[in-house]
C-alpha cells in the first residue's frame, strides 16, 4: 500500500481552563490514502472538528496539540506556525466549512475569491487563473459559469454556495480536503448532489477527504472508511461496511441502532441511554462504560485497547451482533 496523505499518530489537544485540563482530542490515530474518503462520526462535542481544525492549524488559544504527530505527505506538520502553516493552507489542505457564507467574503466576487487562491498558490498568471476559476465552477456544476463567475455570495442559492467552497478548497490543487459538515444546512436532495460530486472529484483528482459528520446517513453513502469518536477518543475504525453493519463498539452499536432503518418495525427507536461526558469529568477506562450495557470492572478501572484499522477500543467487542 502507497504511503497515506495525511497520517496522524497519537494526536492530543488540550485546553487549560480555571477547572483544570481537557482534552477534546486525546490519542487518536489514523491514516488517510490517495483518493479515499474517511468518515469521522459521533455526538456533538466527541471531537471530531477539533481534529480537523489541529490538522489545518486553525486551533484557537490556548487549546494547543500536547502530544502526538500529524505527517502530511511525509512531511510532519503538527510543530509549524505562522506563515509556515499558512502557505499550507489551499495549497496542501483544502477546508470545506458548514456554513458556506462564514466561509466566502461577501464583498467580493466568486472569481476574484477563486483568482486569488490559485495567484497566490500556483505559478500561473491573472489570465490563466481566471480561466481556471470559470473551469472550477463548472467543474462543481455551476450553471453559466463563465457569468456566474462574476456574481456574489449573496446571489447564489445554499447548495450553489457550497458548491463554490468545494471549487474554492480544490482551486488549488491541495492532496487533503477537510469537510466540516459540508451538507448540515443543505435539504436532503441538494445534500445527495454534495456528496455525490465530492466522490466524484476525489476520485477524479486522487485527492484524500476527512469528512466529519454526525449523519450516519452520510457516512454510509459517501466514505470508504469511518472513524468512530467518543469522549475524544477513537472508539472503532475500519470500512464503512464493516463498522456500519457489524460494529463491534458498543458504543457504534447503539449509533447504528438508534437509525430509523435499523428501528423499522419497533413503536420507538432505540436510543442509548445517559449522555456523553463533560470532558472535565471523563471516567476512568473506556469513557463509554457508565452508559455500556455489557461494562465490567475491567471496563470500568482498565485503559481501553489501542484502535487499529478493523478494530473497536473495547475489552469485549461485539463479533455476531448484526444492526442492519
Amino acid at each position: 500500500m502507497a504511503d497515506p496523505v495525511l497520517s496522524i499518530r497519537n494526536l492530543s489537544v488540550e485546553i487549560p481552563t480555571r477547572h483544570g485540563i481537557v482534552r477534546p482530542v486525546d490519542g487518536v490515530s489514523y491514516d488517510i490514502q490517495a483518493g479515499e474518503i474517511l468518515g469521522i462520526v459521533g455526538e456533538s462535542g466527541a471531537g471530531k472538528s477539533m481534529a480537523g481544525n489541529a490538522v489545518i492549524g486553525l486551533l484557537n488559544p490556548p487549546a494547543h496539540i500536547s502530544k502526538g504527530e500529524i505527517w502530511l505527505n511525509g512531511k510532519r506538520i503538527d510543530h509549524l506556525k505562522g506563515d509556515a502553516m499558512r502557505r499550507l493552507r489551499g495549497k496542501e489542505i483544502g477546508m470545506v466549512f458548514q456554513d458556506p457564507l462564514t466561509s466566502l467574503n461577501p464583498l467580493l466576487r466568486i472569481g476574484d475569491q477563486l483568482t486569488e487562491t490559485m495567484l497566490t498558490h500556483l505559478p500561473i498568471s491573472r489570465i490563466e487563473a481566471e480561466k481556471r476559476a470559470v473551469a472550477a465552477l463548472e467543474e462543481v456544476g455551476i450553471p453559466g459559469a463563465a457569468e456566474r463567475v462574476n456574481s456574489y455570495p449573496h446571489e447564489f442559492s445554499g447548495g450553489m454556495r457550497q458548491r463554490v467552497v468545494i471549487a474554492l478548497a480544490l482551486c488549488a490543487e491541495p492532496s487533503l480536503i477537510i469537510a466540516d459538515e459540508p451538507t448540515t444546512a443543505l435539504d436532503v436532495s441538494v445534500q445527495a448532489q454534495i456528496i455525490a460530486l465530492l466522490r466524484l472529484l476525489c476520485r477524479d483528482r486522487g485527492t484524500a477527504v476527512m469528512l466529519i459528520t454526525h449523519d450516519m446517513g452520510v457516512i454510509a453513502e459517501a466514505t470508504d472508511r469511518v472513524a468512530v469518536m467518543y469522549a475524544g477518543r477513537l472508539a472503532e475504525l475500519g470500512p464503512v461496511r464493516d463498522v456500519l453493519t457489524h460494529p463491534q463498539h458498543p458504543y457504534t452499536h447503539g449509533l447504528m441502532a438508534s437509525t430509523p432503518i435499523a428501528s423499522q418495525g419497533k413503536s420507538r427507536l432505540h436510543q442509548i441511554p445517559g449522555a456523553m461526558p463533560r470532558l472535565d469529568a471523563v471516567p476512568e477506562g473506556c469513557a463509554f462504560n457508565p452508559r455500556c450495557p455489557h461494562a465490567t470492572d475491567k471496563c470500568r478501572q482498565a485503559p481501553v485497547p489501542r484502535v487499529s484499522n478493523g478494530q473497536a477500543a473495547c475489552w469485549y467487542p461485539l463479533i455476531d451482533e448484526k444492526v442492519i
